[in-house]
Formats: structure tokens, sequence, C-alpha cells
């Protein structure tokens, strides 16, 4: 998959854990993590909203591009 979540290493660098971080979203503790391990195919703009309010961030810190090789 070309599109790589990196919700992890902005949480990490925030220092905050994902309890808190679904608490303060206010997403199922169970839904963020599958965004967190990348076992998604799609994201609402409101929920990428939320986390980078929460985050302090923008979607490029979440939301990495890698062109696939051919």
């Amino acid at each position: 998959m070309p599109i790589i979540l990196r919700l992890d290493r902005v949480m990490a660098d925030r220092k905050m854990s994902l309890k808190e971080l679904s608490e303060r979203v206010g997403i199922a503790n169970v839904n963020l993590s599958k965004l967190k391990t990348g076992k998604v195919s799609a994201i609402r703009f409101s929920t990428l909203e939320a986390i980078c309010d929460v985050l302090d961030c923008q979607p490029g810190d979440i939301l990495e591009f890698r062109r696939e090789e051919k």
C-alpha cells in the first residue's frame, strides 16, 4: 500500500497513549488502534481533523505517500 500511516510516531513524539487520544478524539479505542497499525483502507476527514487538532499536527505528519516500485 503506497499510503503509510505514521500515527504511532506522532503519538510517541507527543507522549500520548492510545487510550488518551481515543478519549480526547472521541473514537473507539479499537478503531484508533486499527488506524495506528495501518489496518484501515479509509479515514474520514472529520476523524483526521480531530486527530490533528488533538495532536497539534498536520495531516502530512500522519500520512505518508510512498511510490511503489515497478
